[in-house]
């Protein structure tokens, strides 16, 4: 029992300390996603070795104080997605406002063929836009009765599992797809005009994740998200990205990309949001996003229920406050030299 808690003990100190490394290969980047896992082991293995050794030695004390340490490490990685940590969006005091603003976000797995949960989740939440990913022809026919109450449309069906449908309450401005790293995976860049007038710029993505059968590594995800942070950085416009981005909350690429964009993640001080794999309640990631611009305040912000997809959909409903309103001290700290270098390093080897 003791060899097994041991062996375990330092499988998890591996896996907290392999992310730290730079590599960008799918072996060490896997490591950023199951960080709650990681720290449930650990308290698990922490708790068992000490009640198998009554009286640890002093190699003994030095595994534990090292477990302590990458428990700490861990812990304070996922803070800021737990409700001790403020909130970076705040709270919008009303919903029936002109300058609202509600998104369903969904992966719906492009194999799956149960589309009637998907459409009566939309009827259900009424949302103002609907981004779907993972949509091929078939997807693109049984989502017609969305088009009726959101006529304007921006779709790329595809059957590689990138294909991408926009459906908008709302008229769109400069509507188009952009294939910002690889030919065959989509971005969706538009703006949204609101009753109000006023334009949000909108960001869709779903990059190509690293993982065996797709990517080797995370150059081709962190260049995508990257490239969109670039463009968004310094300008003080309202702005949203959103979908599934194959990366998790708290991985360095993330955070790279909200201090080079400015953009604000809502699931700060509210939760972790856990969307992948809906299909394995033990082993849950946040990897559908929501980001916003800090002229906005969040009215709404849930995981849906199961449409039969490994992943959840997601449900924001946003506010633009007034421009005397906004709140430019709730930005992320800016990058520094090094992280501007890294960013800038990364768009020019995957392009």
């Amino acid at each position: 029992m003791e060899a097994v808690l041991s062996i375990t003990g330092w499988l998890m100190v591996v896996a907290t300390v392999l992310p730290l490394v730079r590599s960008e290969h799918w072996v060490v980047r896997v490591f950023d996603f199951p960080r709650l896992q990681i720290t449930v082991v650990f308290v698990a293995v922490f708790a068992g070795y000490l009640a198998v050794r009554e009286d640890p030695g002093l190699a003994d004390q030095a595994f534990l104080g090292l477990m302590a340490l990458c428990l700490a490490y861990q812990l304070w990685r996922m803070w800021p997605y737990t409700p001790l940590h403020p909130r970076q969006v705040k709270r919008a005091e009303r919903r029936d406002d002109p300058r609202a603003l509600s998104l369903l976000i969904a992966n719906i797995l492009m194999t799956n063929r149960d589309a009637e949960k998907l459409r009566a989740l939309i009827r259900r939440y009424d949302p103002d836009l609907v981004m779907v990913v993972e949509t091929d022809a078939w997807w693109e026919a049984q989502l017609r009765e969305v088009e009726q109450t959101r006529p304007h449309m921006l779709r790329k069906p595809q059957a590689n599992t990138y294909g991408m449908l926009l459906y908008s309450r709302y008229p769109l401005v400069d509507p188009q797809f952009k294939f910002l790293v690889q030919d065959d995976v989509p971005s969706i860049h538009t703006g949204v005009r609101l009753p109000s007038g006023d334009c949000v710029m909108l960001r869709g993505l779903h990059p190509r994740p690293p993982a065996p059968g797709e990517s080797a590594t995370s150059k081709e995800r962190d260049a995508e998200l990257l490239m969109v942070a670039k463009e968004l950085q310094d300008q003080d416009r309202p702005a949203i990205v959103v979908g599934d981005l194959n990366d998790v909350a708290w991985s360095r690429t993330n955070g790279m990309f909200q201090k080079i964009s400015g953009l604000l993640d809502p699931r700060v001080g509210r939760g972790f949001y856990s969307t992948f794999n809906a299909n394995w309640p033990a082993i849950r990631f946040p990897l559908d996003h929501a980001f916003v611009s800090h002229h906005f305040r969040v009215a709404a912000f849930e995981v849906l229920p199961h449409v039969g997809s490994d992943h959840f959909p997601v449900f924001a409903g946003l506010v633009l406050s007034p421009a005397s309103d906004g709140d430019p001290n709730r930005k992320p700290p800016p990058p520094s030299a090094d992280e501007e270098h890294e960013a800038r390093d990364k768009i020019r080897r995957a392009t």
